[in-house]
């Protein structure tokens, strides 16, 4: 009719979130929802009702998976990411890591998906800080090497998809040990009367899950409608820490003593080494527009971890 003009129905876009079930799949899951997106994801140990159950080691699963779920967009965050059980379990760790992210990465190319895949930092050697998106990887732990593999095989078989680094997580918890940023709060309520030795050499950059959830849309949602968004981001919060401040900003922020925290300055024996300092550069991510301000340590470790302290007055007059 003459001066209506048509409604045209923009169908809702879909994302599939692999490790749903994990610390950043559920981030991620949470943060496509509250932004429109149609968000189906899967899991496999920890997957609940509202998950697809799939063993991404399985190439069949991982064809009917992506047949079911139709996805616009792939944010593949499904990883085995602790680098000691990496090196006591390679073989399980390496299929997971590498071959799944391999047929994942196929699917999506030939369905014509935006592919995300999340690597980490531990693709760097740490010892010629800051790293860009092109410094040549020198990974030192296997974990390093099979997320490394996994970003070869990712553009390997996508040449079009996206990979993004990022360093050690924490965010809204459903265990403290589900992070080993969050962990440092059984280190933390220890004290005052049974001392406790932290790492104070490797320099980290404890980052938000939240916030990398948000670069995780906003790269979605651009790669959809511009394919020169491919190849290798970085994402970091920006404050450098070791894991001893890390729990001594804790208990500050907890006010909790921090006495009996005692600074260790050499890496522990049997464990896999690590990067000393692999401090990401994030300027591509900032001049494309496609980053956030990372939420500050002290609040948003606060933010996760109050509803693990004992007495619940303290969120009463924080939050009240």
């Amino acid at each position: 009719m003459p001066g209506f003009e048509e409604e045209v129905l923009v169908p809702t876009p879909r994302v599939l979130v692999t490790g749903a079930t994990g610390l950043l799949g559920r981030a991620v899951c949470k943060e496509f929802q509250n932004n429109d997106w149609f968000v189906v994801g899967s899991g496999y140990r920890r997957a609940r009702p509202q998950h697809i159950r799939c063993d991404l080691t399985d190439e069949d699963a991982v064809r009917g998976l992506l047949h079911e779920s139709k996805p616009d967009v792939i944010v593949h965050c499904a990883a085995e990411r602790r680098p000691d059980v990496v090196e006591r379990h390679t073989e399980a760790a390496v299929n997971l890591n590498v071959h799944a992210t391999g047929a994942l990465a196929r699917e999506a190319a030939a369905s014509g998906v935006v592919f995300i895949y999340i690597s980490t930092d531990y693709v760097f050697d740490g010892r010629n800080p800051p790293y860009g998106e092109d410094d040549t990887p020198n990974p030192l732990n296997v974990y390093g090497r099979s997320k490394l593999e996994g970003e070869r095989e990712t553009q390997r078989h996508c040449p079009g998809a996206v990979v993004l680094r990022v360093p050690v997580l924490y965010g809204e918890v459903e265990s403290v040990m589900e992070s080993a940023v969050t962990s440092l709060w059984l280190k933390v309520q220890e004290g005052p009367t049974e001392s406790c030795t932290l790492d104070h050499c490797q320099q980290r950059f404890p980052t938000d899950a939240r916030d990398v959830a948000i670069v995780c849309r906003k790269l979605a949602a651009r790669a959809r409608q511009d394919p020169s968004i491919r190849g290798v981001f970085h994402f970091s919060g920006k404050e450098q820490m070791t894991k001893y401040e890390m729990a001594v900003a804790i208990a500050q922020a907890f006010n909790l003593s921090s006495n009996h925290l005692i600074p260790l300055t050499e890496q522990p024996a049997g464990s896999a080494p690590r990067p000393a300092n692999s401090h990401l550069d994030c300027s591509r991510l900032e001049l494309l527009d496609l980053s956030v301000e990372p939420r500050p340590f002290t609040s948003a470790i606060s933010d996760c971890l109050w509803p693990f302290t004992p007495d619940k007055r303290w969120r009463q007059t924080v939050f009240h």
